[in-house]
């Protein structure tokens, strides 16, 4: 089953250092990490992705880089995360590797249907709701595109955008497979309670028996 929680850790929002964030996240259940890092010298950005790395490689979470298919392929990553305006998923597939998850970013059912035949792992379809995570956010796409894109793909939907525990019910009724947080994780007093309390919505809305079920294809395998 695909994670129904991926944490987006934006090195602008941490308020705790990012390896000690990531490991609590896996510790407490999350099998989906992506590490994003807008502003960091390419230099600092392969540093930290390296330390993510070996810091999550015993564990049942798979790490995504955000941009940069070279440096997940470099430090051993589970995958790497793209944008419309970043590579390709072909490019992105070519560089990392089939062994590693290549997700990419949509904003409207063009972009789906054409990452649906796509070298793509997952689908990001969003902003869903409002969000303030990015400078200049696409237009919010609310829950209705979900419901389009469900009908075609049976690839996993991953909604990301102003997602909150309190959105994220409704957010999974409409197709999506699983929920990207960012701010009502890093922002929450407590991120790995409030990571707890997104799987168990999801456990409820998904109806698993419980909440985190990826076995061993969650790992960073490489």
């Amino acid at each position: 089953m695909f994670p129904s929680l991926y944490a987006i850790l934006d090195q602008q929002l941490m308020k705790t250092p990012v390896v000690k964030c990531a490991k609590d996240l896996a510790e407490a259940g999350v099998e989906l990490i992506q590490y994003r890092a807008k502003e960091l010298s390419p230099r600092a950005y392969f540093a930290t992705c390296s330390s993510l790395a070996e810091a999550l490689a015993n564990v049942n979470a798979r790490l995504i880089i955000n941009d940069r298919p070279d440096i997940a392929a470099m430090v051993g990553a589970g995958g790497v995360h793209v944008g419309q305006d970043d590579l390709t998923p072909d490019d992105a597939r070519r560089i990392c590797g089939s062994g590693r998850w290549v997700g990419v970013s949509t904003h409207n059912l063009e972009q789906v249907r054409a990452a649906a035949h796509a070298p793509v792992d997952y689908i990001a379809l969003g902003p869903i709701f409002p969000t303030a995570t990015k400078k200049k956010p696409d237009p919010v796409v609310g829950t209705s595109l979900i419901r389009e894109a469900r009908k075609l793909t049976q690839k996993p939907i991953v909604a990301i955008g102003g997602i909150t525990l309190e959105r994220a019910p409704e957010v999974f009724a409409a197709g999506a497979n699983s929920v990207a947080v960012i701010r009502d994780l890093l922002d929450a007093q407590d991120p790995v309670a409030r990571a707890r309390e997104f799987l168990v919505a999801a456990a409820k809305s998904r109806g698993a028996s419980h909440p985190h079920s990826m076995h061993s294809q969650g790992r960073n395998d490489g």
